[in-house]
């Protein structure tokens, strides 16, 4: 039986942190994704879910300094959850987007530059 663990998203870019560890560029950034329908009275909502990304420099993402905020991407990757204790001495638990595949997007769906 395959297993599988993959998520995909298409949205907008939120905050930006762009890292060097060990030689290697890494981005912690959100992505926005929205949901448009209609409540039971018939008015109109847009649920908006925000998403945390960690996207390591390698293979398939390769500029991670054109990345900024307001930017339309698409991401491939794996869910992950971490636990972690902080700095209150309390056990949180953490869930992010492990990229596996990053692609800055402009209208029309042209692809400005596949990371």
């Amino acid at each position: 039986m395959e297993q599988i663990n993959r998520i995909e998203l298409r949205g907008f870019v939120g905050n930006v942190t762009l890292q060097e560890v060990g030689g290697k560029k890494v981005a912690r950034f959100t992505v926005a994704t929205s949901l448009a329908f209609n409540d039971r009275n018939g008015a109109a909502v847009i649920e908006t879910q925000w998403h945390n990304v960690n996207a390591w420099e390698g293979k398939y993402i390769t500029c991670l300094g054109r990345l900024s905020k307001g930017d339309k991407v698409g991401v491939v990757g794996r869910l992950r959850y971490t636990k972690f204790t902080g700095a209150d001495g309390l056990e949180h638990n953490s869930t992010e987007i492990a990229a596996q595949k990053v692609a800055i997007i402009e209208d029309e769906d042209v692809l400005v530059c596949e990371m």
